[in-house]
């Protein structure tokens, strides 16, 4: 499944590289590998893939979820598919309270003591998964674990992970998209060195330079 899903997102280019001509993160970062995994959603033969995958992800590694809580805004959409794939309610957790109506923070019906799992489309420092985790714990929540499409594998990711005691599973990762890439005349075999010295420390733009 690995493979099919970072083949899938390589081909409809919701995951894409370009280690010759970087793009440009948020914080500055100059990243080889741009994702945005909305393109699953206008995707449908890879829609259908990736949203059964994570259901099944789901029910296999937490047969006892009660609820889906989807990351926003990405992980929304993935969430409320694969929560209706299993029969299961879906909510989601905005990144601050609103400001109006009620202040809702979680959104959709929550009871203290069910059991949850958190959708999110990508980890990569992990900061908005821990964030919602953070938020369903303190609405009484118990927080199973974090069902992800793809991961950057990045250590302070994990680290942080591993900190908030929370357990994140991908359908795909970096090592196996640069795999697939490679293999699929995506990037060239030259590229693989940069990426993956890329993914083991994004700050040092040494990388570049492999």
């Amino acid at each position: 499944m690995k493979n099919k899903v970072a083949e899938a997102l390589l081909q409809i280019e919701a995951v894409f590289l370009r280690p010759e001509e970087p793009f440009t993160w948020a914080s500055g970062i100059k990243s080889p590998i741009y994702c945005d995994n909305r393109l699953i959603l206008t995707a449908p033969e890879v829609r259908e893939t990736v949203e059964h995958a994570l259901a099944d992800r789901i029910k296999e590694n937490y047969p006892a979820a009660e609820v889906l809580m989807g990351t926003s805004t990405a992980g929304i959409a993935h969430a409320a598919i694969a929560a209706h794939i299993l029969g299961l309610p879906m909510g989601y957790v905005r990144s601050g309270a609103k400001d109006h109506g009620r202040g809702n923070r979680i959104e959709g019906r929550l009871e203290k003591g069910q059991k949850v799992v958190v959708v999110e489309d990508l980890i990569s420092t992990a900061g908005s998964a821990i964030e919602t985790v953070e938020a369903l714990r303190e609405a009484g929540a118990q927080v199973l674990g974090i069902v992800s499409i793809f991961t950057y594998g990045m250590k302070k990711g994990l680290k942080r992970l591993a900190e908030a005691k929370v357990e994140n599973t991908s359908l795909t990762d970096f090592d196996t998209i640069v795999k697939v890439a490679e293999k699929g005349g995506y990037i060239a075999a030259a590229d693989v060195k940069k990426l993956l010295a890329f993914r083991d420390d994004p700050q040092d733009e040494s990388w570049r330079f492999k």
